[in-house]
């Protein structure tokens, strides 16, 4: 990395996701005044989150699958009939 190209309280902050027992260790600038020793023994300043791919219920952890068709392709699949009949009208 670039040196002084980072604010300085640019740090290791651990996420925390309180309901699902759940954190994350991510270089953040994100303000806390909070600390909480992990699990691999080392003490980090904490931002608690309210919810998280861990405990979002509607989280499902897939993608969406898309068609393979494009959405021209659909419109002329849906509306060839009223096409031809304007044609022929």
């Amino acid at each position: 990395m670039k040196p002084n190209i980072h604010p300085e309280n640019y740090r290791t902050v651990l996420f925390y996701d309180s309901s699902a027992d759940e954190g994350w260790l991510i270089r953040s600038c994100a303000p806390t005044s909070k600390t909480m020793q992990w699990r691999d023994g080392q003490e980090y300043p904490v931002f608690m989150l309210d919810t998280s791919s861990a405990s979002h219920p509607v989280y499902t952890g897939k993608q969406r699958e898309h068609n393979r068709e494009g959405r021209a392709s659909l419109f002329n699949q849906r509306y060839a009939g009223m096409m031809n009949a304007l044609k022929k009208g």
